[in-house]
């Protein structure tokens, strides 16, 4: 089935080199499935597509006889004003979506389209309004870290200087206590 498959896909051209292994011969296999059922819902959409074309050409020839026979008016009969109406109220229907050019039809769609409108704004403003807030926060954040930036600075600062005090202290005490031992030793010497 995989050869078959791999020659109807090449056509007149050789088929490819490749390794036939039972990996190989699964992945190709699993290709085969997955194009026959492409090429199986394709046809039917094609199938659909003729289908509605049909249709839709019985109703636009149903329309046409019904406007010839009830108002004498064809294509034809009508002045370039007449057709460029009739081709804005088509194009119309088709930006619309509706299933017909019927004015419930045409009242319907454009409540849809106003109603999605308004849906699409009212999310648009929480957005705005979520941004904003993140925008707030974000500036509070950024306010905070600077000050706290510029407190650790200070805070370094100061202890910058307070480790220079306590190494001078920690020098004099030193000292005071070498002279004391000095001074201990003289006072034995002298006495």
């Amino acid at each position: 089935q995989v050869t078959l498959w791999l020659r109807k896909i090449h056509g007149d051209q050789p088929v490819p080199q490749y390794e036939v292994n039972e990996r190989t011969v699964d992945i190709l296999y699993e290709l085969v499935e997955c194009n026959e059922a492409k090429d199986r819902d394709v046809s039917l959409l094609i199938e659909d597509m003729k289908q509605k074309a049909t249709e839709y050409e019985a109703e636009a020839n149903y329309l046409q006889g019904l406007l010839t026979e009830s108002l004498d008016l064809s294509l034809s009969s009508l002045s370039s004003e007449g057709t460029s109406y009739l081709n804005a109220l088509v194009n119309s229907a088709v930006a619309l979506e509706t299933k017909d050019t019927s004015l419930t039809s045409f009242f319907c769609a454009i409540d849809d389209m106003t109603s999605e409108l308004y849906r699409t704004e009212s999310k648009n403003r929480e957005m705005e309004l979520a941004l904003s807030n993140s925008r707030k926060k974000l500036t509070t954040m950024l306010t905070l870290e600077k000050q706290a930036e510029e407190d650790l600075k200070k805070t370094e600062e100061h202890l910058e200087i307070e480790k220079t005090k306590a190494d001078s202290r920690s020098q004099n005490l030193q000292y005071l206590k070498d002279k004391s031992e000095d001074l201990k030793i003289r006072i034995n010497v002298a006495e």
